[in-house]
């Protein structure tokens, strides 16, 4: 009815007020809200991988100090339609080398040999997006983005599609009644009790929602989506058809920015399957459905070691390996202490290494007496987690003076104490009670007597 009013190519805009007292062609304010949620999405469309599989242009190569990032001489706008109508959404996009193009519905790719939607590019720059009968499924958030070498730019334009019956009566009063203005919003109704409700009623429309998953058994899996509508909607779950009840397992939030979440802990293999969610309010329902792979569980395997630590000796400034073997799946991870304090990190002296193979090691370049202790290396992964230990010594070297090639003799004497005497021993000293065992040196010169 909307499209032999107006005409098929008329008008792509139409306002709650009447035709014939408002420009059909006037652009479509959005809420604040809904201006965040377009810079949300423009946001991470824009730092996001895109599907090229249907783009056949190739860069042009231009020197870097030519180079432009995109940029939009003029943005896409916003509408409001009746379903049934055309809607062309167009924009003019810059930039050197000459961007490439790509439309998102809702954060979506449109794929460019879509049926529903045609997509143009003029020589100037000017893109367009087309169709020529608006359904309610078209409703929703258009995003063009324009990228090259330089960078990446998005806009987004805002499509609010009305059913032909939501204002209960046709879009123009019938001929020879007049007609009467109606308020925009509850907060300027004057009251009139003979205004249709239905006005005030829109059909649930998702905002967000979620692709398949694949989650691992035995963790979480979170599904989140938004909703918008007018009253707002009552949203239900199906797994395969079957509705989804709430119980330990399988919970149901709504968080205060309206994001409405199915968590689901542990996952099990009996979860898996398609998610149907169904938002329902006065004016209709919406739906949307996605896939929940759940993969298989670890055989987790405990550690274990197959070749312990084993008590180590080293003479002092040598490098010494304390090593060993473990196995667990999943590989584990492995901590070092040293008595009681725990060696978190390598250094030039001391440093900790790890193999595909299982074999691990504390490698210690030039041990010192304040490396000797015990050592523990403990292995451990979600299975469970196992130590050892093993005593490092670091001995100091002695070292032999090389003897003369004249040994000296000692002439045999009648007295023992005078041959020792004789070597500057005070042997009196020596024997007393009360001396001191340390007074007692070797002279590195003496030989003992073949009489001694």
């Amino acid at each position: 009815m909307a499209r032999r009013l107006l005409g098929a190519d008329s008008a792509t805009v139409f306002n709650i007020q009447e035709p014939e007292e408002e420009t059909a062609n006037q652009e479509y304010k959005v809420s604040s809200c809904e201006q965040r949620l377009i810079s949300e999405i423009e946001y991470r469309l824009e730092r996001s991988p895109v599907d090229e599989s249907g783009d056949e242009v190739p860069y042009r190569d231009v020197p870097v100090e030519n180079g432009m990032a995109p940029f939009f001489e003029m943005k896409l706008k916003h509408y409001k339609i009746f379903e049934g109508m055309p809607v062309t959404f167009t924009c003019r996009v810059a930039g050197n080398p000459k961007p490439k193009i790509y439309w998102f519905k809702d954060g979506k790719q449109i794929s460019p040999k879509s049926d529903h939607y045609t997509v143009q590019r003029d020589l100037d720059g000017t893109c367009s997006l087309h169709t020529t009968a608006s359904t309610l499924e078209d409703d929703g958030n258009y995003t063009i983005m324009a990228a090259n070498p330089q960078g990446r730019v998005s806009c987004t334009g805002r499509l609010m599609v009305q059913a032909v019956n939501q204002r209960g009566r046709s879009p123009r009063s019938p001929s020879g009644h007049p007609h009467v203005r109606r308020p925009r919003s509850r907060s300027r109704d004057s009251g009139d009790e003979n205004e249709p409700i239905q006005e005030r009623f829109f059909r649930p429309h998702f905002l967000q929602a979620p692709g398949d998953l694949t989650v691992q058994e035995g963790k979480l899996c979170r599904m989140d989506c938004k909703v918008s509508g007018l009253p707002t909607p009552d949203l239900s779950w199906q797994l395969d058809g079957k509705p989804i009840r709430p119980d330990s397992a399988h919970k149901m939030l709504v968080r205060e920015n309206g994001v409405h979440s199915l968590i689901i802990e542990p996952v099990t293999s009996r979860d898996a399957g398609i998610y149907t969610c169904i938002a329902t309010n006065r004016a209709g329902q919406n739906s949307f459905s996605l896939e929940l792979v759940v993969a298989a569980k670890e055989a987790h395997k405990p550690p274990v070691f197959i070749e312990k630590l084993q008590n180590t000796g080293v003479a002092d400034g040598y490098p010494v390996r304390l090593e060993c073997r473990v196995s667990g799946v999943p590989p584990p991870q492995i901590f070092w202490k040293k008595e009681n304090e725990s060696l978190t990190h390598s250094t030039d002296r001391v440093s900790m290494h790890q193999d595909n193979h299982g074999y691990i090691c504390l490698l210690i370049q030039g041990a010192t007496k304040e490396d000797a202790g015990w050592y523990t290396v403990s292995a451990k992964n979600e299975a469970g987690i196992v130590s050892c230990t093993a005593r490092l010594d670091v001995y100091t070297q002695w070292h032999q003076q090389p003897q003369s090639t004249k040994p000296k003799k000692v002439r045999p004497s009648a007295s023992r104490y005078a041959a020792l005497s004789d070597q500057g021993l005070d042997i009196k000293a020596a024997f007393q009670p009360e001396a001191n065992p340390s007074h007692l040196t070797l002279n590195t010169a003496l030989v003992e007597s073949e009489d001694l």
